[in-house]
């Protein structure tokens, strides 16, 4: 069982951002911080890996999501980090 967790934020205006965060759940602070960890993909390329995130994809900036043990995603509180 993976834990899966996405959120939105507000879109970056400056580049052509859709908000949306996705991480397997399993990364601390530490990996994440390294940006040789993370990309940047087309939404559709993440909804071909996973189509169970494309109703989730009008949700408003400030949501978050998880994967449940049963596999459906689950409302989350969304805490942003504060810059």
């Amino acid at each position: 069982y993976k834990r899966q967790y996405l959120y939105r934020e507000d879109p970056d205006e400056d580049y052509p951002d859709s908000g949306w965060r996705f991480f397997s759940g399993e990364e601390d602070d530490a990996y994440v911080n390294d940006v040789s960890h993370v990309g940047v993909y087309d939404l559709n390329t993440i909804c071909n890996y996973d189509p169970d995130i494309i109703p989730l994809l009008d949700s408003e900036p400030g949501t978050a999501w998880c994967r449940d043990q049963s596999g459906v995603f689950r409302p989350e509180l969304y805490q942003p980090d504060e810059e």
